[in-house]
Parts: structure tokens; C-alpha cells; sequence
């Protein structure tokens, strides 16, 4: 294993001194690291891996230094754009270390919505021209591979990738984690809006903990999974797949069970929301300020009042709920949507939480079906 100072250190004897990115859990002891280690003038944890791109290529043309630039696998996709546009070496030529967490290696037990990201990783940077290595648990190779990466970077101008395996960065645990306020867990605040919502509601929960938590909650109960779409992946992009189920269901009332980093991650997707206005659209925002299942790493979600800007973006109502009442008048209340309820949640979770038992075409197929019968 490598410990996170010792190659964070490496970067560090080469320029760099500016990190961003959004955080993994193969990288979690790396950026919990950098996170005690530098301030914010000198660490961005991004809203999305394009935005980290674009943050770096700003830092690198102000300084002329390399910054380094982390992120999961998945977020290759968000990060292709600016990567292709904006810092190959055919437009401007910018020098960037990224360091991609590998989710779904082959071989590598993994959950299914990282098999087929883990499959192409590799392949999609050979497709960008993107040079790269697997980095070595070994502190002498790795050495050698950061001083092979800089000086392809010095030499050609373009990024280039360091690749982390499961395990690779030793224990590290952050200290200047920050306390966030909150009545109520977020498994509990989940359990309310499964009380309270319409019997016939039609849920679109997000990526990470949410949706493990409802399908718990369902279990619990000894209710039917059949009217939750699990978003076990694609982050971010829950509210959109919910917006195009409440445009094509107007009489049913449909939730989006969402995050504080997931809103935040696409937050254009709420300005589509509130102009095509669907009166049965209720969007809750889970927001602990944390990236809960990849370390606990912050976000801005506190920082900034999501509720509000839920009305700048032409929300017909918006409330912040932080008790249990709070929740349930908001989830109780009459008018048209969309509505947003932001619920200032704790964060962390149960340390026994399990995971769903059906395979994501399972969930599709069975949330399609009770769908389609109950419109009969």
C-alpha cells in the first residue's frame, strides 16, 4: 500500500500544489488527506468531474504549475467534454494528473452499475489519447511512474492519468471532519416520506446510500419494491429520469428522493424542472453536506440554501424541513408542484446497511409493470 502523504509528497516535489475533484471510495484515505492537509485556496472539491477539469485548467494558466485533478471512474463521462475541448494537446494543451479511482475492475468483485465502467476505463483514455498507468502499491515504482507522468505532461502538454486499484492508498482518517446538524438520520427522514407521501406515488431515488436505505425501509415494512426506481448509478441524474416519468404519469404523484451532492453535481436539471412546471413532481433533497458512501467527504450543501434556489428556479413551493414535524407538514401539504422539501439530515448511516437484492433489470422490469397496471 501506498501511504496518501508520501505520494501526495511526490506531487508536491514537482509543483503541484492545487487539488479538485469529487470524491471515491478508492480514493477516500487520498482525499481525506488532502482535505486535512490544504485549504481551500489550494483544494476544490468540485460540484462535477468537468467542473475539477476546468477548475484545473484556470489554476494551471494562472500559475503555469500542474494540478492534479481525482475522480471515480464514472465521472470520465462528465469529465470527456472539457478533457477533449478544452485541454488536449490539438486545442490548448494543458497539463493535468488525474488520478481515477478503478470501480469495476474485471476480476474485482464490484456493484453493478461500475461492471461496465470498469470494463471501458482503460480503453475510453487510449480513445482520448490519454496516457496512462495502473500506479504500483510498490513506493519505488510508483516514484518512477509519477516522474514518468510529469515529464510526459511537461514535455507534450496534455493530461495524463494515474490509475488506483481497490486498496491501493493505506488508512487515513480525516480529521478536520466537519459536524453537520440534523434531528434526523437520513433513514429516518426516508421512512416519513414513505409514510406520508401518496399510497400510489411513484418514487425515483438517488445513487448511494438513499436508495439502499429505502429498499431497507420496503423490506422492513414488508412492502413491494415495485414502485421504486433504484438509480444505483448514473449520479446526479435522478431528478431528470423523475421528471420524465411525472411529464408522461400527470396523475400520479411522483418523488424524487435526492441528495444534497447529487443536486448540487447537475444543478441545471432543477431549472428544467421548474420552467416545464409538473404539477405532480415533489423533489426531496436529503442534505447532510456530505458525500456519504464514498468517505463522508463535504460538499457545499449547507453552504448554500438549496430550498431557495429551488424558487429562483420557478418551484411553485420550497420548504426546509430539520424536524420530523417540519417533514411531515411539508409532505402533507396541499397545492401543485413542483414542490422541492430540502431535509437537513445527519450524516452517516447504519454500519449493518445491506444492499438491494435485485439486480438493476429486475428493478426496471417490475417498476415498468406497476406502472403500466396502475393506470389500468
Amino acid at each position: 500500500m501506498i501511504a496518501p502523504e508520501l505520494f501526495v509528497g511526490e506531487l508536491q516535489s514537482r509543483g503541484t500544489g492545487f487539488f479538485t475533484g469529487v470524491p471515491d471510495s478508492l480514493l477516500k484515505n487520498l482525499c481525506a488527506y488532502i482535505t486535512d492537509a490544504f485549504d481551500e485556496k489550494h483544494h476544490i472539491i468540485a460540484a462535477n468531474e468537468g467542473n475539477a477539469v476546468a477548475l484545473a485548467v484556470g489554476h494551471h494558466l494562472a500559475t503555469g504549475t500542474i494540478p492534479m485533478v481525482y475522480m471515480q471512474n464514472s465521472g470520465e463521462g462528465n469529465a470527456v467534454n472539457p478533457l477533449l475541448s478544452l485541454a488536449d494537446g490539438d486545442v490548448y494543451r494543458i497539463p493535468l494528473l488525474l488520478c481515477i479511482g478503478w470501480r469495476g475492475e474485471p476480476g474485482v468483485h464490484d456493484e453493478p452499475q461500475h461492471v461496465k465502467q470498469g470494463k471501458v476505463t482503460l480503453s475510453l483514455l487510449d480513445t482520448m489519447g490519454i496516457p496512462f498507468q495502473i500506479l504500483s502499491s510498490e513506493p519505488d515504482e510508483m516514484k518512477t511512474q509519477v516522474e514518468k507522468a510529469y515529464a510526459h505532461m511537461r514535455s507534450e502538454g496534455n493530461p495524463y492519468a494515474l490509475i488506483i486499484q481497490k486498496g491501493l492508498f493505506g488508512d487515513y482518517a480525516l480529521k478536520n471532519a466537519q459536524d453537520v446538524e440534523g434531528t434526523m438520520s437520513r433513514e429516518e427522514a426516508l421512512e416519513l416520506v414513505a409514510k406520508h407521501t401518496a399510497q400510489d406515488a411513484i418514487y425515483v431515488s438517488t445513487t448511494g446510500m438513499a436508495s439502499r436505505e429505502l429498499y431497507e425501509i420496503r423490506e422492513r415494512n414488508g412492502e413491494s419494491h415495485q414502485k421504486d426506481f433504484l438509480t444505483v448509478g448514473s449520479m446526479g441524474h435522478a431528478s431528470q429520469i423523475a421528471l420524465g416519468i411525472a411529464l408522461s404519469k400527470k396523475t400520479r404523484q411522483v418523488v424524487c428522493l435526492d441528495g444534497d451532492g447529487a443536486a448540487l453535481m447537475h444543478l441545471g436539471g432543477m431549472a428544467i424542472i421548474g420552467t416545464t412546471k409538473p404539477e405532480n413532481y415533489v423533489h426531496i433533497i436529503l442534505n447532510n453536506g456530505a458525500h456519504d458512501s464514498v468517505g463522508g467527504q463535504p460538499t457545499v450543501g449547507r453552504d448554500v440554501d438549496l430550498a431557495s434556489v429551488a424558487l429562483c428556479l420557478g418551484y411553485k413551493a420550497s420548504v426546509k424541513a430539520n424536524t420530523q414535524k417540519q417533514l411531515i407538514d411539508a409532505l402533507k401539504a396541499d397545492g401543485p408542484g413542483p414542490r422541492c422539501i430540502e431535509v437537513l439530515v445527519r450524516k452517516g448511516n447504519r454500519k449493518d446497511l445491506g444492499r438491494p437484492k435485485s439486480t438493476p433489470v429486475e428493478n426496471k422490469q417490475a417498476f415498468m409493470q406497476y406502472i403500466a397496471e396502475a393506470n389500468k
